[in-house]
């Protein structure tokens, strides 16, 4: 492929600045040396990104060998730019502004909220509409915007959800109409796994199960999602477990969200203790009570998943599994159990644990791939940004 000087240019600048992001700090020699590019393509490029607001000019380095002392630089994720993320849940909306260094400036949350065709974007307005009330002022406002959606998400447009008719519109298309800032779609477990891969960890090969109303996973493989053909890669739940088993939405008999999403296994809890309300907290009180019935629901639970993540290790070879949940964060022994369960000499070591972000590991990869959109960077890496 023949590239134009101009998208050569763009590829070095995209460089330039995830390595400055990388490092936090670091001197246009340095650059020079890392990238490979001579010295006056470094500067060029240094000027035009401070031009820009993505970078500054931090503080005086130490001397060279040959006395000169260098000017370090930064990446200025504070004040360049803001990115919106939306989760679209089962029956919550989250919302969330970050700075392009990933920092949390706004948030939000609507409960008992359920997303269909003809309300969706009135909802969408409405967390808007609240995230962006006192915005700091920054050199590019709003960025970008990514929506996470539970189901098949392609080139932008829902071909698939759990959500009244959402599939029906053109959801993208009819906010590109509202907002002049640029929208994007993408599957909560995919935006999941790149949240962890951007805020919480080192790894290159990863994994994040999604636990709600189905059961979802994110691949990131050397550092970039993986998503399949179609947009469906890591479909878990419907994966078989029960051949002719219980009926699905998907058509299928017998997949495994059918038997151990967050949503069966709360309503067969509230079945079984006849229950009016049921959460994570009610489930979390009846076990760590050693109430017997649920204990063994519990086990069951962990069972049946160990044999979705038996099929995941095997398939994608990651070096980490990252739960996505609320039920497994309110009883970290359901991740024991399924250790137990994963013993053959391919899953016996893999490293498995619940996601270390805060509060919600969806939004955070929505926020990274808004700005990976923007600075027209892959690979980002920002967990030093975030705990600072």
């Amino acid at each position: 492929m023949i590239s134009s000087k101009y998208t050569i240019r763009e590829q070095n600048e995209a460089k330039i600045l995830n390595q400055i992001i990388r490092y936090k700090e670091i001197s246009r020699a340095e650059l020079s040396k890392i990238t490979s590019l001579n010295k006056a393509s470094v500067s060029s490029i240094i000027n035009k990104l401070i031009d820009d607001s993505l970078v500054i000019e931090n503080r005086i380095g130490e001397a060279t060998n040959r006395g000169r002392k260098p000017i370090m630089l930064t990446f200025n994720g504070v004040s360049s730019g803001l990115a919106i993320a939306i989760d679209l849940g089962y029956n919550y909306i989250d919302g969330m502004v970050a700075s392009l260094d990933g920092k949390e400036i706004a948030r939000i949350q609507l409960t008992d909220t359920y997303v269909s065709k003809d309300n969706i974007q009135m909802l969408i307005r409405k967390i808007i509409k609240k995230l962006t009330d006192n915005l700091p002022y920054t050199r590019h406002g709003i960025i970008g915007m990514t929506i996470a959606v539970q189901g098949q998400v392609l080139n932008n447009k829902v071909l698939s959800t759990t959500y009244n008719g959402l599939e029906e519109i053109d959801l993208v298309k009819l906010l590109n109409q509202e907002y002049s800032f640029p929208v994007f779609l993408q599957n909560e477990a995919n935006l999941s796994a790149l949240g962890e891969y951007t805020f919480s960890s080192d790894i290159e090969n990863l994994v994040s199960i999604s636990l709600h109303s189905g059961i979802g996973v994110g691949v990131v493989k050397n550092g970039k999602l993986d998503i399949g053909n179609k947009g469906y890669a890591g479909q878990l739940g419907h994966t078989i477990l029960f051949p002719n088993g219980r009926k699905c939405e998907c058509g299928n008999y017998g997949c495994l969200e059918k038997y151990c999403s967050t949503q069966v296994i709360y309503q067969e809890i509230s079945k079984e203790k006849k229950l009016d309300k049921i959460n994570s907290d009610i489930v979390e009180y009846l076990y760590s009570n050693k109430d017997q019935k649920v204990v063994e629901m519990i086990e069951l639970y962990a069972y049946y998943l160990s044999i979705g993540i038996n099929n995941i290790v095997m398939l994608y070879a990651p070096e980490l599994v990252i739960f996505n949940s609320p039920l497994t964060k309110k009883i970290p022994n359901i991740i024991n159990i399924i250790k137990n369960f994963l013993n053959n000499q391919y899953t016996k070591e893999i490293h498995i644990i619940n996601s270390p972000i805060e509060w919600n590991p969806v939004l955070s990869g929505a926020i990274s791939f808004s700005i990976q959109k923007f600075l027209n960077i892959e690979k980002l890496k920002l967990s030093s940004y975030a705990k600072n």
